[in-house]
């Protein structure tokens, strides 16, 4: 018998919290080797990078939202958020209490998203009958999903009028200047009005009227909205329990190499939510859930900590869909916007990929 089945026959007990990109794969990766719990407030895992296209294209969620149970099927599911840590245990706003042995925390960014996989879809259609039926379309955010979102409606919807608006100097802060240039070239090309340093009054648009006021006196019009603007953190929940101590002071979890959280050595965090000075993308988070199996494993089996791997940053690269064709994409040796780079994730934005890594039909539908 291995160290790992050992585990397994003796019950070791992982709980897994937040069922995002990462938290996803790392239940799937643990659930044969453990008695493994996964917590998350939603019944289904997100493709997130591919949501902006489920909002010109309603059916292509059918793909991006997967049922937990549909990947994971020899563990149990909790849906429900948690709210405290102890030593031993996870509670959840349901009440219910699920002991650890191992802990692994992926809450990522705050987001209030509807529970059932059916709901979310219902909710893509609504977005996509809105901006079907409008002329004219403000988008406030010019981050990757703003500037996404603004591309997916030009390219689908040439005739509608899109606005955006970012209150920072330049479209994608977290790329180097010349992405953003290109991505604003690439915008304006489509007939997309770009308006940079200043915020807009949503608030100053009534039902009637559906006029908008900027911070700077400009007046835009458009028959809807939509705000594309970053989610933070979902790591407040953390004061409070015994982890507290292990944020910085930007709410971050602060890891080690092994991405074990600071000062613990069964407790891991993984994702968006860790203190690693790296771009926060979808593929980076699945190799922080890779690391930290790994890892789980390694201690399971009762081995040494010299076995255990180390997470190091590589080499960053972003990949921002622009439409069905194009893409801007920045390299270590350079920065390449076009349909070439398009090739690599704007057709199918590695949904096929990324189901198959959670181990089901990259092509096929599911419930």
């Amino acid at each position: 018998m291995s160290g790992i089945e050992s585990a397994y026959r003796q019950g070791k007990k992982v709980v897994v919290i937040g069922g995002g990109i990462a938290g996803s794969l790392a239940a799937k990766l643990l659930q044969f080797d453990a008695d493994v719990t996964l917590i998350d407030p939603k019944e289904y895992f997100e493709i997130t990078w591919a949501s902006l296209r489920s909002m010109v294209e309603p059916s292509f969620a059918e793909r991006t939202l997967i049922n937990h149970k549909n990947y994971f099927k020899n563990g149990r599911l909790v849906t429900s958020p948690a709210v405290n840590i102890t030593e031993t245990d996870v509670k959840t706003a349901d009440g219910a209490v699920i002991g650890y042995d191992y802990l692994v925390i992926a809450t990522g960014h705050s987001d209030l998203l509807p529970k059932t996989r059916q709901e979310k879809l219902s909710q893509y259609q609504r977005e996509y009958e809105k901006i079907k039926s409008s002329e004219s379309v403000l988008i406030v955010g010019g981050g990757p999903s703003g500037v996404e979102l603004a591309a997916e409606i030009a390219v689908d919807f040439p005739e509608k009028k899109v606005t955006l608006v970012h209150k920072g100097p330049r479209l994608l802060e977290f790329v180097g200047e010349k992405a953003s240039h290109k991505a604003f070239d690439w915008l304006a090309s489509k007939k997309v009005e770009v308006i940079l340093n200043q915020s807009v009054d949503l608030s100053s648009a009534s039902e009637g009227n559906k006029t908008y006021q900027t911070s700077r006196g400009e007046t835009i019009h458009a028959d809807c909205h939509f705000l594309c603007v970053g989610k933070p953190l979902s790591s407040q929940w953390l004061n409070g329990t015994v982890l507290e101590d292990s944020l910085d002071g930007k709410g971050r979890v602060m890891v080690d190499e092994h991405l074990r959280v600071k000062d613990r050595k069964n407790v891991f965090a993984i994702g968006d939510i860790t203190n690693i000075p790296e771009m926060k993308q979808g593929y980076i988070a699945e190799m922080h859930a890779n690391v930290a199996v790994k890892n789980i494993k390694v201690m399971m089996s009762g081995g040494k900590k010299k076995k255990m791997s180390t997470y190091k940053p590589g080499s960053e690269m972003a990949i921002v869909s622009l439409g069905r064709k194009d893409s801007l994409a920045q390299f270590p040796f350079g920065t390449v916007i076009g349909c070439l780079p398009g090739l690599i994730k704007s057709k199918d934005l590695f949904v096929g990929k990324t189901r198959k890594t959670r181990g089901v039909d990259p092509k096929r539908v599911q419930d």
